[in-house]
């Protein structure tokens, strides 16, 4: 009985103290979840290597955590669950920081700033989001875009697709009026369609992106901030943006006062 109580002690104070800052770099790599079909923020490239915005910047932060990178395919259904279920080191995948995510992780300071558009085919010839009454919508299982459109405009018939191509080869056939989803992806999709898609002015929602982690790893979490400020800082943030969307960002990470 002494044995057992032992153990049962041993193991109840090391998952206390664990340290998952300490975990990564003792095991000399981390486990990244990013998506491979939202690009340019994660996707497979004409190489077929993952590549990308989210990419490039964990590299950096991998790199500055002197660690190897390995990625993990998510999606915006399981990428919180895979997080939670420590098959992921962390999530970087244009996941929007929500309050009501805070009570399955942690998220860190917004490293980008986008917003919910629509994407339409080019002839259609409606001009606001309110002329999609009982229109056909599509959105992705998991991401806040399918309920954020359903609050603004109720009686919209939603459609929900787990990957984005499969959403845009249902645009692109007419099977959908439209697609809701972040501004970035939308705008590329309308420049890489030569002219078969566009984008509505209307801007639907404020969506910024965090890196989710496990709850509770505050010494991983401030390291994690620390390094996204220091890509601030010595311009390398400011590159991987340019590199991604052919300008210098708007506006940038938080800097706290060293």
């Amino acid at each position: 009985m002494k044995r057992v109580i032992f153990f049962i002690m041993f193991v109840f104070t090391s998952s206390i103290f664990a340290d998952k800052l300490q975990d990564i770099k003792s095991q000399g790599f981390l486990i990244a979840g990013v998506k491979y079909d939202f690009k340019p923020f994660g996707f497979i490239n004409e190489d077929g290597r993952i590549d990308g915005f989210d990419i490039d910047l964990i590299k950096y932060i991998s790199s500055k955590l002197d660690v190897d990178v390995r990625f993990k395919q998510v999606t915006s259904t399981n990428r919180i669950k895979l997080l939670k279920n420590n098959k992921v080191d962390l999530v970087i995948a244009s996941m929007t920081h929500k309050l009501s995510r805070e009570k399955d992780i942690d998220f860190s300071i917004s490293y980008f700033f986008d917003g919910q558009a629509m994407l339409v085919l080019n002839k259609d010839t409606r001009k606001h989001y309110s002329n999609y009454e009982g229109a056909r919508i599509g959105a992705i299982k998991g991401a806040t875009s399918g309920g954020n459109f359903k609050k603004l405009l109720p009686a919209a018939k939603m459609v929900y697709y787990n990957e984005y191509p499969q959403a845009l080869r249902a645009l692109n056939a007419g099977y959908l009026d439209a697609i809701t989803t972040d501004l970035a992806w939308c705008s590329l999709q309308a420049i890489e369609s030569r002219g078969k898609f566009k984008v509505l002015d209307d801007i639907l929602s404020y969506e910024p992106y965090g890196i989710g982690v496990i709850e509770n790893e505050s010494n991983y979490l401030d390291e994690i901030n620390k390094i996204l400020q220091d890509s601030v800082l010595d311009g390398t943030y400011a590159n991987i943006y340019e590199k991604w969307f052919g300008k210098l960002p708007a506006k940038l990470p938080e800097v706290w006062p060293r």
